[in-house]
């Protein structure tokens, strides 16, 4: 793969792991593997290694132009949607709302928690912030009285939300996410600005989305 580095691979993918001999192991059983990308050129190096591979996707883009039918009602988010913040949405001005979300498995530290919500509050941008009961390792996701009261006007909070949607409504301006595979895709396919929150295993991904970070580059 074309400009990358080692210490760009997430460290469960490098050859050094275990892991990774064991993902080749499922893949090289298969009669065929199907991709959720639309990076063409990464994949040419791995198709001499693997399997036929079929790029379907983004998925998301797929999916937009299909024609509304039963499927709709079929979700694949891990956590129930609230979705009365969309109606939160609608009085708000549009491109004024700065959308959180550090997707469904990602955790921080509590320290990490209190920087991401004193950084909103002294924005002083109108937010809505995904909070998972579970985001903050081994605690509670709590947020400080003084934190929700110089937000209160400005801050809207939930445990989770369709996402879709919300990067597709018109008051979404940007969108902070830790870069995980779909929250990217999601945020490219609606062309929603996004603000990366890089985790270690995100890297790749950056670099494949042709995003321009690297650990000291100046790009």
């Amino acid at each position: 793969m074309n400009g990358i580095r080692l210490k760009d691979l997430p460290s469960f993918v490098r050859a050094t792991e275990p892991n990774i001999d064991f993902v080749l192991d499922v893949a090289h059983k298969a009669s065929a593997i199907i991709f959720n990308t639309f990076e063409h050129d990464v994949l040419e190096g791995l198709s001499t290694m693997l399997p036929p591979i079929y790029i379907l996707g983004p998925l998301q883009s797929v999916l937009n132009q299909t024609p509304q039918n039963h499927l709709n009602t079929i979700g694949s988010s891990l956590w129930k949607e609230q979705h009365d913040c969309l109606s939160c949405l609608d009085s708000k001005e549009p491109n004024s709302v700065v959308y959180v979300n550090f997707g469904s498995i990602t955790v921080m530290t509590p320290q990490q928690l209190i920087e991401f919500a004193w950084g909103l509050a002294n924005s002083r941008k109108t937010f809505l912030w995904i909070i998972r009961p579970d985001l903050v390792t081994g605690d509670s996701a709590i947020l400080s009285p003084d934190f929700l009261n110089e937000t209160k006007e400005r801050g809207l909070l939930a445990s989770w939300c369709p996402q879709e949607q919300v990067l597709s409504h018109p008051s979404v301006g940007g969108f902070l996410t830790h870069c995980g595979w779909n929250s990217t895709f999601e945020s490219l396919c609606i062309c929603c600005v996004g603000l990366f929150f890089f985790r270690a295993t995100d890297k790749l991904l950056a670099l494949l989305q042709r995003v321009g970070y690297r650990d000291g580059d100046k790009q």
